[in-house]
């Protein structure tokens, strides 16, 4: 009985940076717990790829290709769906610099999808959601894409620190001003994932080596780890959970 809490059936979940990395995970995940998907990535061919592996779990797929800074673009993509009940804001990425050495081009770049991209789609898509009738009913889901750097600091990762910990507060606002439709809003917060965009990090063995230590658990994280936190924070399972982060990060922020 309380497992069925984690089916999805019937819900439209939108996932952002879907074409690899976590955001492909995530998407895979939430079909094969039942939802239908809308997915967005910069590439056609990597949404066509993961197309193929969701149509496998008998779920609908629409594909949008789109570059989330551009907010005319997104919100013609969040008008013509006609329900989104489950938003993963996923889409992000990184540029290590020492905070002395860092480029302005590279701090706005980051600014303008880390953080106002993030909220753009965000509410474009709590708006798309209040417009279901019977909203407060069926309840909705949005998960924003964190990190563990949203909740202590790392070296030359100061700007990607004050994204995520923007992450972090949009969360619990949000969470506030959409409690009375019944719309949660919950960030996931992962430890270093090999992904496309941390594999080349990883490849310094000092790096690799000073990051391993700083998690207790010895190991990086599986993108599927992290895809099963979304789908739990999406589901009725969490119907009780909003306004907070929950931590994939293998005991890093608890030392």
């Amino acid at each position: 009985m309380y497992l069925k809490k984690y089916n999805l059936k019937n819900k439209i979940a939108l996932v952002s940076g879907a074409g690899k990395g976590l955001g492909r995970a995530c998407a895979i995940a939430l079909a094969e717990a039942g939802a239908n998907l809308i997915i967005i990535s910069r590439t056609q061919k990597d949404l066509d790829q993961v197309v193929r592996i969701i149509k496998k779990f008998k779920s609908k797929c629409k594909t949008y290709v789109c570059d989330i800074t551009n907010y005319n673009d997104l919100k013609n993509i969040i008008n013509k769906q006609s329900r989104i009940d489950i938003l993963i804001n996923n889409a992000g990425t990184n540029i290590p610099e020492h905070f002395t050495k860092v480029k302005t081009k590279n701090m706005e770049r980051l600014v303008k999808l880390n953080t106002i991209a993030a909220f753009n789609l965000a509410q474009l898509s709590s708006n798309k959601m209040i417009k279901t009738k019977n909203r407060k009913k069926i309840g909705g889901a949005i998960v924003n894409m964190s990190s563990q750097m949203g909740h202590v600091g790392g070296r030359i990762r100061s700007v990607y620190n004050m994204n995520k910990f923007g992450i972090e507060g949009l969360t619990k606002g949000m969470a506030i001003d959409l409690a009375k439709y019944n719309i949660r809003v919950n960030s996931v917060a992962p430890t270093f994932v090999v992904t496309p965009m941390t594999k080349n990090f990883l490849k310094n063995r000092k790096f690799k080596r000073d990051t391993l230590n700083n998690i207790p658990l010895g190991r990086f994280a599986e993108m599927s780890e992290i895809a099963s936190a979304v789908v739990f924070l999406a589901s009725d399972a969490a119907s009780m959970i909003t306004g907070t982060s929950l931590l994939v990060d293998g005991g890093w922020t608890a030392k």
